[in-house]
């Protein structure tokens, strides 16, 4: 406890994704014990915890899909499904002795950057805690967007997103609005098409999608997983290889996508006879350009006789009624949103302070920047795990968590080499760094492809895409580079950043 009676500890980490989880396993085999997890929810999962809507299931192979100090042998698919994805966390919690310091219902309302006494001060919904050093893990899917739309507070029947998926309510019979075509959606289409009296699908742009090539994984594959570790080391890296051999094609040449593309047309031009409705479900944008989805299921679904295609936005509910902007009204008995996650707008964001008084998003005003995915100016000693332009359009985000938290336990390393109470990234580096980020990212597939995504803001520039490879930000990530920081000497000593002159003989010290 500190001497103002509210708990301190060196780390608070917020979320018990895979973010938090991994953060805490680092933080417990770097030494360090005195940190807490602050979840809001009452278990751990994250994405996986919240998203467990019909047909569920991840698009990254199982065996790329986890962390690579806590391998999963017993992986049942070659695609795994949220049920098995949660446990594996769950068995993670139990495994590395995260369960005690996990503090649930603990909704962080408020994190303030004390510059006097050098440290955060938190207020979450379980009470007030202190901490030297902030994680933040609360992941770029974590909470739903859903549209404004008018009449929508008046609708007689049930409305809820993906993410929050009303289990209660029996949709065999019912006249379902599915809104939106994302990879949420396209899951739960084929899922719920056979029960469904009648299925509208809403669809403002159509993905790209392409042949799922899932199966199980035989006992005899699983065996020799678990007995010869190697070989499923050996299967990971294969899988992790060929992913980075893609990357060319999304960043750098995207007209190497063409024979992707023409795989996604054959694919839908097997699934979809009836050429009008494959004329509603053609892109007509990069494939690439908005995020690629796998599934056998999908289009199939679609042609079904009580599914409807709709091309036409949503725009407004009229009683028990949607309307779409062709002016077309459709009763139905349920909405579902499947709209995607407040991704540019990281919503903690308003919820933090930095040491200027201003909140992160104020701060955040012209689009998120963080030098090396990780860090702000003016926000001392907070990290980001999967912070701004640490997406993957193609690959495992578990090689890029682990990569941050590399990058996260050598900054509490620096604190403690260097005596400094707190880093404070230079704006200077910041500047240096989203600058190169952009460069590479005006001729990515994300850029240039023709679309509108959760890949670029409001102002048309790429936030959330890593415009490289895993192994390239991995290098990125390894060590801090010290010049890049401001030291914020200890209470007792100076209590103004410690300049260059600090900075070089800090480095000289080490």
């Amino acid at each position: 406890m500190d001497d103002d009676n509210r708990e301190h500890v060196r780390v608070a980490v917020i979320g018990s994704g895979f973010g938090g989880l991994g953060a805490a396993v680092r933080l417990r085999r770097e030494g360090i014990t005195d940190f807490v997890i602050l979840e809001r929810a009452d278990a751990v999962g994250g994405t996986w915890r919240d998203n467990s809507y019909p047909g569920c299931a991840c698009d990254v192979p199982s065996h790329l899909y986890s962390f690579s100090f806590a391998p999963n042998p017993d992986w049942p698919r070659a695609f795994s499904g949220q049920q098995h994805i949660r446990d594996y966390l769950e068995r993670v919690t139990d495994t590395f002795g995260l369960r005690p310091h996990l503090r649930f219902g603990a909704e962080v309302q408020r994190a303030r950057w004390d510059v006097a006494r050098r440290r955060w001060e938190l207020t979450t919904a379980a009470g007030e805690l202190t901490a030297d050093v902030v994680v933040s893990a609360t992941g770029p899917l974590s909470d739903p967007k859903i549209p404004d739309i008018p009449g929508i507070e008046g609708f007689p029947g049930r409305v809820f997103h993906s993410a929050r998926w009303d289990h209660g309510f029996d949709l065999r019979g019912k006249r379902v609005a599915m809104v939106g075509t994302g990879a949420s959606a396209i899951q739960i289409v084929p899922s719920i098409q056979p029960e469904v009296g009648r299925l509208t699908v809403v669809q403002r742009t159509p993905p790209w999608v392409l042949p799922r090539v899932d199966r199980p994984v035989s006992a005899a594959e699983r065996w020799l997983h678990g007995k010869v570790p190697s070989t499923a080391k050996a299967r990971r890296g294969v899988l992790w290889l060929i992913r980075e051999f893609q990357v060319g094609a999304f960043v750098r040449h995207p007209r190497l996508l063409k024979a992707a593309e023409r795989m996604a047309r054959g694919h839908l031009r097997r699934s979809v006879k009836d050429p009008a409705l494959r004329a509603r479900l053609t892109p007509d944008y990069t494939i690439g350009c908005k995020r690629i989805l796998l599934s056998n299921t999908y289009y199939p679904a679609l042609a079904q006789p009580n599914t409807e295609v709709v091309t036409a936005a949503l725009t407004e509910v009229r009683g028990s009624s949607v309307v779409t902007a062709d002016g077309t009204e459709r009763e139905v008995d349920a909405i579902v949103f499947g709209t995607g996650f407040h991704v540019t707008e990281m919503p903690i964001g308003d919820r933090v302070v930095g040491a200027d008084g201003r909140t992160l998003s104020e701060h955040w005003k012209g689009g998120m920047a963080a030098l090396r995915g990780c860090t702000v100016d003016g926000f001392p000693n907070l990290l980001f795990v999967i912070g701004p332009n640490t997406g993957l359009g193609n690959s495992s985000m578990i090689l890029m968590i682990e990569s941050s938290l590399n990058y996260v336990i050598d900054y509490l390393r620096t604190l403690s080499r260097t005596g400094a109470a707190a880093l404070d990234a230079r704006p200077a580096a910041v500047t240096a760094w989203n600058a190169e980020v952009q460069r590479r990212a005006e001729r990515t597939v994300w850029n240039t492809g023709g679309c509108k995504s959760w890949y670029l803001d409001a102002n048309g520039r790429n936030t959330t895409a890593w415009p490289g490879t895993t192994a390239e930000f991995r290098r990125a990530t390894r060590q801090l580079v010290l010049s890049e920081y401001d030291l914020i000497a200890p209470v007792e000593g100076d209590i103004s950043p410690v300049g260059d002159d600090r900075t070089v003989g800090a480095e000289a010290a080490s």
